[in-house]
């Protein structure tokens, strides 16, 4: 990467955001053609301002984009930095159990002060303070991977248990920041892992997070095909039990298949699968946490609002939004789960024209989880939108929020 021309390193973290030329040039107000020419090297990055206002889009060190080592950002607003990727990824290569079998393992962490730390890495996640997390997961992939290695019966199962959950916490938070593919190679482990566990529910939630990142490279066929098969193999009733926590995982299962169909633009199997879910969530008779789903009849309709957005029927969206989900219960919700929903009815009503209250509902995703609007290549795009469509000037919490997020007006 240090010798590519710095035009072809624009391209390459262009690409890895998952942004078009088309959606880079519009938020450093330039043209198509212009970051065509740069990327092909026809026009020099001769100018700091603009070197530094790219990097900020591409939410990349400026001095990565010049081919130097990168310097640790200490803005607390960063979402995450390339010292933390190559961080988190230098943990996700680690091989200790491999290692411990030909050699003494490193000395492991307490499983009380494991289990502690996991905890806290998912109240952080569901809270959506990206940020920190990002910060703590090196240690904490590299404490429950010396767990893991280290400690063999009972014991050893729940170290396991403990180590599936954070490379789990580790994928989903990849993902949301436009990491897709260490995300994929997260889950991975963390399917991996649930086996060793030997809880089929863990193996399950860790699937949803493969197919998760699947969806996120493109691959949302695949992802469809697995997230169905595995609720088929823990459906409760028959062999299974019915117990909150298969609901849950079930139910989960479920929904996030709606969501890759609904990348197919597959109309029929979003209803069915959403409609089955539901039916879990009755069952299940309200909004809980088990393996850390929030999974519920509110989190049913969160989706399908969400699966219409991506169905492209921003209306319909809106229309869930506004008479299926009340508002006591949305309120219940953890940050994350809001601002989440907030982000795609945003997404929503720009779809139908309606850029003002697009821009409302990303200041009110900001409020509840700054890190879900401000960190998210998604958001980013949306704002962009807001801005390009919106007649005059914005208003100025909207372009406050903006400036916040680097997107140019």
């Amino acid at each position: 990467m240090d010798e590519l021309p710095i035009g072809r390193r624009v391209a390459y973290w262009r690409g890895r955001r998952k942004m078009s030329q088309q959606v880079f040039a519009d938020r450093l107000g330039k043209s198509k053609s212009w970051v065509d020419k740069v990327e092909r090297g026809v026009r020099r990055l001769d100018k700091f301002s603009v070197l530094y206002e790219i990097a900020d889009i591409l939410q990349v060190d400026v001095q990565l984009l010049m081919g130097k080592d990168p310097e640790r950002r200490t803005d607390a607003l960063n979402c995450i930095d390339q010292i933390e990727v190559q961080e988190i990824r230098a943990a996700l290569e680690r091989y200790d159990s491999m290692s411990a079998y030909f050699d003494a393992a490193p000395s492991p962490p307490p499983l009380d002060d494991m289990r502690k730390a996991v905890n806290h890495a998912w109240l952080t996640y569901q809270y959506g303070r990206y940020g920190m997390l990002t910060r703590a997961l090196p240690k904490l992939l590299r404490d429950a991977q010396a767990a893991d290695a280290a400690y063999g019966g009972d014991r050893g199962i729940e170290a396991a248990h403990l180590l599936g959950q954070v490379y789990q916490i580790a994928s989903s938070v990849l993902r949301k920041l436009g990491e897709c593919e260490l995300a994929w190679l997260a889950a991975d482990r963390s399917m991996a892992v649930a086996q060793r566990a030997d809880d089929p529910l863990l193996a399950g939630i860790a699937t949803t997070r493969v197919c998760n990142a699947l969806v996120a490279m493109g691959r949302a066929r695949p992802a469809l095909e697995l997230n169905v098969q595995i609720a088929n193999r823990l459906a409760p009733g028959g062999g299974n039990e019915v117990s909150p926590a298969r609901l849950s995982v079930y139910g989960m299962l479920l929904l996030q298949g709606a969501m890759a169909a609904s990348r197919i633009g597959d109309t029929a199997s979003v209803d069915d699968l959403i409609n089955c879910a539901q039916e879990a969530a009755t069952l299940l008779g309200g909004d809980y946490n088990h393996y850390w789903t929030s999974f519920g009849p509110t989190n049913v309709e969160l989706h399908r609002a969400a699966a219409a957005v991506e169905l492209g029927d921003g209306g319909r969206a809106v229309e869930v939004h506004q008479l299926r989900i009340a508002e006591p219960s949305f309120n219940a919700l953890l940050p994350e789960r809001r601002a989440h929903h907030l982000l795609d009815i945003a997404r929503g009503y720009a779809q139908i024209g309606d850029v003002a209250n697009a821009g409302e509902m990303l200041l009110l995703g900001d409020r509840l989880a700054p890190s879900e609007i401000r960190c998210r290549p998604i958001a980013h795009e949306v704002m962009s939108d807001v801005l390009r469509r919106t007649r005059g000037a914005p208003p100025s919490p909207v372009a406050e929020l903006a400036e916040h997020m680097g997107v140019g007006v």
